[in-house]
């Protein structure tokens, strides 16, 4: 005696063949009735049906992919439990007295591979035409596009499971929740599961081009930093002037050399510093145009800024751009060159050495807020772009600025020459932008530290930029 899946015996019934559960499946796939007189799938058939469906989708899925694709098993198995969700709940709700005119669930099962086939077709067809960019500009872009076709093809594969379901018996109470079922499975799938069987291979990341290390590099080297030195501007009677000084020591990703550029030029535009600023980068293509950002260059320009100004009453703006560590210390890189790393001890060492009283120094690292303690005093405004616990965001080498450089200097200090006011009309955006790129470890959580002596020369400062 035959029985369904079920457990309720079931009359023989006459094999249908492959070929008419092809067809029978289509009619399902156009919510027509499905003709297959009580029959169920034999195992050999229903193992077909299996492969066919899956061969058509693995077959679709790699001409999505223009040129190379690597096959993801992961993004093949992984939509695979929601067949088996769908299954499991319709045991569940298996009528106990199925339609003999319909079969047993390995029928509805059969109708099932087959009928979801040419949504998946639809489907794969639009992500072929976006691959291969043949689809028209305007739907290519369009969001709304993309949201209306996804829906309608969710609502096509509801209604054909709704329709075989209610073909093979199920109440309409039970129907309903199939219905709400199905609704959350696939949209559980949807947002856990959006991977594919085909992806494009990774691109490789090129290699940073290395510096070629020699004589002709130190002895280039050592005239561009003294040009740079001789370069600067004299300080100017009764004139608070701002000196300044960038530092970014990591040569092998080009967002420090373009953010020290950036401040480099904020700082000659906005705050009246043309010729005053000196920049100390290391990258492979600034080697024979700006000095050598190292330790003992960053204490040399110090000492050269300090000859200059007016060192208690001019103001020095240090800005420092690499990756950081959890032990404070600036990381540095300019490979086959070593370079050591700078700590927030030697930095303050070297600016009281040289005398200079007035700072505003900006750290943009991780872990940067350990940086305020040993740089913070009454003449001195400190800000970073993480506290002591936290990393910092947009210091990778697809970045065009850190997170913090962009926000604080190259956004907020455009509209204002208050360091104060920039920090914090900063700080949400940092947040906010944070929150949007799905940073994993908690909030970078800028840091501020102002000085009540230094807050008075700052005003005036601001006040003199501010004066047309």
């Amino acid at each position: 005696m035959n029985e369904s899946l079920s457990g309720h015996p079931s009359p023989p019934s006459p094999a249908l063949g492959l070929r008419k559960w092809l067809r029978e499946g289509l009619r399902a796939a156009v919510l027509r009735t499905p003709r297959t007189q009580g029959s169920t799938p034999r195992p050999r058939e229903l193992l077909l049906l299996v492969l066919i469906a899956t061969g058509i989708e693995l077959a679709l899925g790699r001409l999505e992919v223009p040129g190379p694709a690597d096959f993801s098993l992961r993004g093949w198995l992984a939509p695979s439990w929601s067949v088996a969700a769908l299954v499991l709940l319709l045991w569940a709700l298996w009528p106990r007295e199925p339609r003999p005119q319909a079969g047993g669930m390995a029928a509805w099962f059969a109708l099932w591979l087959v009928a979801a086939i040419p949504p998946g077709l639809v489907s794969q067809a639009l992500g072929i035409a976006q691959g291969w960019e043949l689809l028209p500009e305007a739907l290519a872009e369009s969001a709304l596009f993309a949201l209306l076709v996804y829906l309608a093809l969710w609502a096509w594969v509801l209604a054909i499971a709704l329709r075989l379901a209610s073909h093979f018996g199920l109440a309409r109470g039970r129907l309903r929740a199939f219905g709400a079922a199905l609704v959350l499975i696939f949209a559980v799938s949807a947002w856990l599961f959006p991977d594919r069987p085909w992806e494009a291979p990774p691109e490789p990341e090129a290699e940073p081009a290395g510096m070629v290390l020699g004589d002709e590099s130190f002895e280039a080297q050592q005239a561009l930093f003294r040009q740079s030195v001789d370069g600067l501007a004299p300080q100017r009677p009764g004139v608070t002037d701002v000196y300044g000084i960038v530092f970014a020591p990591y040569a092998t990703e080009d967002v420090f050399l373009r953010e020290s550029t950036m401040v480099a030029n904020l700082l000659a535009q906005r705050f009246d510093a043309q010729g005053r600023v000196l920049q100390l980068v290391n990258h492979p293509d600034t080697v024979g145009s700006l000095p050598w950002a190292t330790p003992r260059n960053l204490k040399r320009a110090i000492e050269a800024v300090a000859a200059r100004m007016d060192r208690e009453h001019d103001l020095l703006v240090l800005y420092l751009s690499s990756h950081g560590a959890n032990d404070f210390r600036l990381a540095a890189a300019h490979p086959p060159l070593r370079v050591e790393p700078v700590s927030p001890g030697e930095l303050r060492t070297a600016l009281d050495e040289a005398g200079i009283r007035f700072r505003v120094i900006a750290i943009s690292a991780c872990y940067s807020g350990g940086w305020v303690g040993p740089l913070a005093s009454d003449s001195t405004l400190v800000m970073t772009a993480a506290d002591t616990d936290h990393t910092s965001y947009g210091c990778g080498t697809r970045s065009e600025l850190t997170f913090f450089g962009r926000a604080v200097f190259d956004e907020q200090l455009q509209r204002t020459h208050s360091f104060e006011q920039a920090f914090a009309a900063a700080v949400p955006v940092i947040r906010r932008r944070e929150e949007e790129a799905r940073k994993t470890d908690g909030f970078s959580n800028p840091q501020i530290s102002v000085g009540e002596g230094i807050r008075p020369l700052l005003k005036a400062l601001e006040k003199r930029l501010e004066t047309p």
